[in-house]
């Protein structure tokens, strides 16, 4: 490395395991300003869209749950809403109650992943789950536990853990035994115990007093914390319906990267997330979650994304406490799925992925076969916002060492659990000093 005047700085990062995907940081330095920011990404397209034309419309969730292995609910979900918006049909009743059970299995899991084995490791100078566990066996095992309870409950109403194999446009294939469902109550209570406890294990963090400025975007679901279903809605006053949100969040394609940008038309960037949900949201949590997050420190906002650790482990709790009453309310809907005949038409659906909102659009025609199919997830809505919080953190740290730049910059990346593509590779950190 080289630091004479005039001479780059350059912070190499290889082999960065705790984000899904491929790509570069290229930051330039002028003068002791930050006037270029590009997060590069250069994962392969994997042609979701395409595969789908030309496909059944009743496809549409088994085929999409496959682009995540970590949040295959959420595709899943935001495809049924959108085939059931298309088809003119509304899911209500014990079949919605239970598509918010198997949605909050998944959140339990995945967020329990993010926060344990993905990014508690940034605050305590670990470079890894394994060191983490070495330092402190009990907080791995406990979120693992967690991990496996969100597991549990997928299996349970989904089949499978992985790539759920119940979901159907409309519904499910079948309603789960109720002595199953019931069984889910006691780990359910030791999970939410277990999610208070994380709560209060990532407050005592030392996290960086970093807060940003941000349009947030989240569904707002009146009198409920927001998961399967709700309106788009901002920080800045917008209220719209998921299909005028469609046309509102306009993606672009940009030279350095091979995953869309997304915009809100005539407006800036936008963060949507853990974050935002807690800054449109928060005045509906349960009590209990509610508690925990102002035992934490939190206000009713929350804007500095080192503590988007805190606001997940906050929506753990909350996870925990409705799927638990979820599970004690539950008896077997009958049918287990509401009928939807085809018609031509175009249907929108979004919902709220762990990560944030994801949006899937499709047009179908007459026989239900899909003429036009669109996918929008949370990191290409969340990217230039990562750019420019990157921006903010290095501008503040230049006077910081190499490795701690470099480190800011993965924890920087990693407080968004950006799902770049399913195989993390390495990330390239470097700082021209013009």
């Amino acid at each position: 490395m080289t630091h004479g005047s005039g001479s780059p700085r350059t912070i190499g990062v290889e082999g960065l395991s705790r984000v899904e995907g491929e790509g570069s940081l290229r930051v330039v330095v002028h003068d002791g300003t930050v006037t270029d920011v590009a997060l590069e990404i250069f994962e392969p397209p994997r042609y979701f869209e395409a595969l789908l034309v030309d496909r059944h419309f009743t496809e549409a969730p088994d085929i999409t749950a496959r682009i995540c292995g970590i949040c295959p609910v959420a595709y899943q979900m935001s495809a049924c809403a959108a085939m059931e918006d298309a088809c003119g049909v509304t899911v209500d009743g014990r079949v919605a109650s239970l598509r918010r059970l198997l949605y909050c299995g998944e959140w339990i899991q995945s967020h329990a992943l993010h926060v344990y084995l993905l990014h508690a490791p940034d605050f305590l100078g670990c470079a890894d789950a394994v060191q983490l566990a070495e330092q402190d066996r009990g907080a791995v095992e406990r979120g693992l536990g967690l991990k496996r309870t969100g597991n549990l409950v997928m299996e349970t109403i989904g089949g499978r853990a992985v790539h759920p194999v119940n979901v159907r446009v409309g519904g499910f294939y079948r309603a789960p035994d109720p002595d199953a469902v019931a069984a889910l109550a006691d780990p359910l209570r030791r999970a939410r115990d277990a999610a208070l406890e994380t709560v209060e294990w990532v407050s005592r963090f030392d996290i960086p007093d970093v807060p940003g400025d941000y349009r947030f975007v989240a569904l707002r679901d009146p009198g409920r914390y927001p998961i399967e279903r709700g309106r788009p809605s901002s920080s800045d006053g917008l209220d719209a319906d998921p299909a005028e949100f469609g046309e509102l969040a306009v993606e672009e394609q940009v030279a350095r990267s091979t995953a869309l940008h997304a915009r809100l038309a005539g407006r800036d960037p936008y963060l949507t997330g853990p974050l935002a949900r807690y800054a449109l949201n928060s005045d509906t949590l349960p009590p209990i979650a509610a508690e925990a997050a102002a035992a934490a420190g939190l206000g009713p906002v929350c804007s500095n994304p080192f503590q988007s650790i805190v606001v997940r482990s906050v929506e753990l709790v909350f996870a925990c406490d409705e799927a638990l009453a979820l599970v004690e309310a539950y008896t077997p809907p009958d049918p287990p799925a509401d009928e939807v005949q085809p018609r031509p038409g175009v249907g929108t659906g979004v919902t709220e992925a762990p990560r944030g909102l994801l949006l899937q659009r499709y047009e179908i025609d007459e026989d239900g076969t899909i003429v036009r199919a669109r996918i929008m997830p949370p990191t290409s809505q969340n990217q230039l916002t990562i750019e420019a919080d990157l921006r903010r953190v290095v501008q503040d740290g230049l006077d910081l060492g190499d490795d701690e730049l470099q480190w800011r910059c993965e924890q920087s990346v990693r407080n968004h659990d950006p799902c770049i593509s399913c195989a993390a590779h390495f990330l390239d950190v470097s700082v021209l000093t013009a």
